[in-house]
């Protein structure tokens, strides 16, 4: 049977696409067949074959199901900045349903586990009210939380866990992402948001040099996800 997740983070540049790209190793050594998808990216290189996202490109290398990146990543653009705003910038407007849909064509495949990852933290803007978090209530899909263990980051992780309930979507699980190791009472901290947070703790890693896909699998446990 399939499984499927929205990847979230409690802020930009808390490691989500590092716990996500761990993640979908860690199903390939269980023998499961992956896939993931980035709807949305901003801070896109120029290449050869059009703009490409370090962290799609990074999804899609621990993808065993191979699709077009187009399919990936439909919506790329160069600036790195908001999505609505480099999207506005180059004319482009941003709509759940104008990401639905390839984002259907990703979780149609059936692969054994999926993962659609997020963009920033929970209420990125799209355009007008819409929200980034409108498309995982769309597809329905339960959150994967990526807590960026930091100063603040309690407040952060509980305020987004609310938001995902108040959503009507179901918090699996939350992965702390250790990005300051100097925390102070790191312990302390991870404890209260062991109490606090409505999900298992699917692992706690580290603060890595070089935080590859293998690396960072074998602090996470699939087994505890919902």
């Amino acid at each position: 049977m399939s499984r499927a997740y929205f990847i979230a983070g409690t802020d930009t540049d808390v490691g989500k696409t590092t716990i996500a790209a761990g993640l979908l190793y860690a199903a390939r050594t269980l023998g499961l067949s992956t896939l993931a998808g980035k709807p949305v990216a901003s801070g896109c290189e120029i290449t050869d074959s059009g703009l490409r996202n370090a962290d799609a490109l990074a999804l899609r290398a621990q993808s065993s199901v191979v699709l077009d990146y187009a399919a990936i990543n439909p919506f790329a653009f160069a600036p790195a900045i908001a999505p609505h705003l480099a999207a506005r910038e180059v004319g482009v407007e941003l709509s759940v349903a104008a990401l639905l849909a390839p984002m259907q064509e990703v979780l149609a495949q059936a692969a054994d586990f999926t993962l659609i990852e997020g963009a920033g933290g929970w209420r990125v803007p799209l355009t007008g009210s819409a929200n980034l978090s409108d498309l995982a209530i769309a597809l329905r899909l339960p959150v994967i939380l990526v807590v960026g263990v930091r100063l603040g980051c309690i407040n952060h992780a509980v305020l987004t866990a609310e938001a995902i309930a108040g959503d009507g979507l179901q918090l699996a699980g939350w992965v702390a992402n250790i990005i300051d190791p100097e925390t102070s009472r790191l312990e302390e901290n991870l404890a209260t948001l062991t109490e606090l947070l409505p999900a298992p703790c699917l692992g706690r890693v580290p603060r890595m040099t070089q935080a590859t896909a293998p690396a960072v699998a074998q602090w996470l446990h699939l087994d505890l996800l919902k």
